[in-house]
Order: structure tokens, then C-alpha cells, then sequence
């Protein structure tokens, strides 16, 4: 048992079961909006329970014991093992168990404001991943143009929407034929993480490669996105995240296309970081990646200071040098 653990004054119960109807973690967990979310969350507060006892996980930890003491010293301990990011997804996790705690009848209201009464770790770090090179975008789309199968216009489609829409895979393979306007090329992303919904649009070469892969899948309402079997039949299957991940490294082999590792979300860094390149807003680079916030936006942003010196002089103050006296 750790120093967390000793300053509980309920460390004795810390692994007691609990009906799973009465576990706050187990209804926090349920109430959230999408498998990432429920699985990030749900192994956050497995980390969370960890620190006070080896064999405490989300389930049988006591988090109606937890009172401000407890929160704090847990808000320090995560802070000294992990990126501030991550800590404040954890702490996350932490108010939202201890609320349902409250709600459940578990948690008096004014030992729960006190016990979540704790700030988020400040401090800034640069996002995980890397930016693809215009090549490598290049040779992907290369390697689907080379597989003249269904399997390879489908995979260029996808490529090309990760890259000039900044979609996360889940949301690929969420996407229906309703959610696609050819015409305009708007794009309905519906509840993507946080449960929020957006617009995009699919334009250049990547439209056009959506639009080939629609001609070959067909109008058939269903997934936008479907799965194509070893003879090269088109389901009517949806493609599922994993199964787009797997393309991805299937595309992206280092041994042909001489491409570094690389991982879906380099996509979407990739994206945003060359919209604020080319000078886009990022107001709408937010809303378009679909951020929560802009500061989550501004963390890919990767112009030098000489774009911060010119974005300064477009501005100019009306005043006139005195003449020196002679």
C-alpha cells in the first residue's frame, strides 16, 4: 500500500466490489458519446485507482471515499508522471466519476464540490505524431493508383479525405452515402469525438477519387466506406476503424513506397499545420478539424517567427517622423 493509499481513511475498502448499477465508473463510462471516449476514460481511472493499490481498477475502487485531500495528491502524482495533456484528459475522468458519485447518492454535494475543487496541470507540449512530406502524400496516392482493383481507388479515396479533411478514422467509417453531397462536396460529419458534428468538404483530387470509388460501389443507401473481400466483391459492409488503420500500414509499407512509420492522426496534424501554412484562419482550421477549442488548433501550428514579423507589418500606425531641429 502507497502513501495514497495510507492517507485514505477508507484504504481498507479500496478493491470492495461493487453492484455494477452502483458503480460510478461504470455509469460515467456508459454515458460517454463514442468507444474512444469510453475506452480512454475507462483506462484513465484504471490508471487513477492503480496509484493506490496494485490491484484497484475502475470497477472496485471506492470513489465516493475520495475527498479533497485525496484529489489533490492524486492531481500531483499524475502531474509527475505524464504530459499535461494527459494528466488533464485523467483529471477529466476524475470529476466526471466523482459527479456521478454525487448523483448516485454516494457523495454528499459539498464533500463533492470540495473533493473536485483542483485545476488542470498547465503547460504546453507538441502534439504526438509527425507531418507527412508532400511526397509521401504523393507516393500513398501513387500506391493506390497502381492497384487497379476496386480495393485501390477505395483507398485513395480514403486517403485523400484523411489528408484534405483532417478526418480521424472512426469518423471514416461512420461516414453513410447520405452524408455526402457530390455536387457541392459538403460533408456531414455526425458525432464525431465529444458527440459534436460538423461540415467539411471534399474537393480537388480528392473528390474526385470519392467520386470514381462511388461509381464502382454504386447508389446503394449504407456505409460510404465498405468492405471488399479477397475476390474483390464490394460488401455492403462498413469498414471499421481497425480495418482502416490496417490499410493504412498496408499502404504505407516502408519497404515499397520508402515512406517513415507514420499514423493515422499524422493526417490530421498534417492537415492543419498546412492549412495555417497557406494562411487560413485558425478560427476555421478549428471548426473545420473540428477541435473544441482553438488552442488545441494552435498547438500544430508550425510557421517560423518571420510569418508572426510579416503578419505584424500589415498593420501601420499613422505617424509622421518630426523633422530634427537644425
Amino acid at each position: 500500500m502507497n502513501d495514497l493509499a495510507s492517507a485514505n481513511p477508507l484504504s481498507m475498502v479500496i478493491t470492495q466490489a461493487t453492484p455494477i448499477d452502483q458503480s460510478p465508473a461504470a455509469v460515467y463510462v456508459a454515458g460517454l458519446g463514442s468507444v474512444n471516449s469510453r475506452r480512454n476514460m475507462g483506462r484513465y481511472l484504471n490508471q487513477i485507482a492503480g496509484l493506490f493499490a496494485e490491484n484497484a481498477d475502475r470497477f472496485t475502487f471506492q470513489w465516493a471515499a475520495l475527498r479533497y485531500q485525496h484529489t489533490q495528491a492524486i492531481r500531483v502524482r499524475l502531474s509527475e508522471r505524464y504530459a499535461p495533456a494527459t494528466v488533464n484528459g485523467m483529471l477529466s475522468a476524475l470529476r466526471g466519476v466523482l459527479k456521478e458519485c454525487w448523483r448516485l447518492g454516494q457523495m454528499s454535494a459539498e464533500d463533492y464540490q470540495r473533493a473536485v475543487d483542483f485545476e488542470n496541470v498547465k503547460g504546453d507540449t507538441l502534439p504526438a505524431g509527425r507531418d507527412l512530406t508532400a511526397g509521401e502524400i504523393i507516393a500513398l496516392s501513387d500506391a493506390c493508383f497502381s492497384d487497379t482493383s476496386a480495393a485501390g481507388i477505395r483507398d485513395a479515396a480514403i486517403i485523400g479525405m484523411m489528408y484534405t479533411c483532417g478526418l480521424r478514422r472512426s469518423e471514416i467509417a461512420k461516414l453513410t452515402t447520405a452524408d455526402y453531397n457530390s455536387d457541392s462536396g459538403q460533408l456531414k460529419v455526425i458525432k464525431s469525438k465529444g458527440s459534436k458534428s460538423r461540415m467539411v468538404y471534399v474537393t480537388n483530387g480528392a473528390q474526385t477519387a470519392l467520386n470514381d470509388w462511388l461509381a464502382i460501389r454504386g447508389s446503394a443507401t449504407g456505409a460510404l466506406f465498405t468492405r471488399i473481400n479477397k475476390g474483390g466483391k464490394i460488401s455492403s459492409d462498413g469498414m471499421t476503424g481497425q480495418a482502416i488503420y490496417d490499410m493504412l500500414l498496408k499502404r504505407g509499407n516502408p519497404e515499397k513506397t520508402g515512406i517513415a512509420t507514420f499514423t493515422p492522426h499524422d493526417f490530421r496534424r498534417t492537415f492543419v499545420g498546412d492549412l495555417l501554412d497557406r494562411g487560413v484562419d485558425i478560427v476555421t482550421v478549428q471548426k473545420l478539424a473540428g477541435h473544441a477549442s482553438p488552442t488545441t488548433t494552435a498547438r500544430y501550428d508550425r510557421r517560423p517567427e518571420s510569418v508572426k514579423q510579416q503578419a505584424a507589418q500589415k498593420l501601420h500606425f499613422p505617424y509622421k517622423q518630426r523633422k530634427s531641429a537644425e
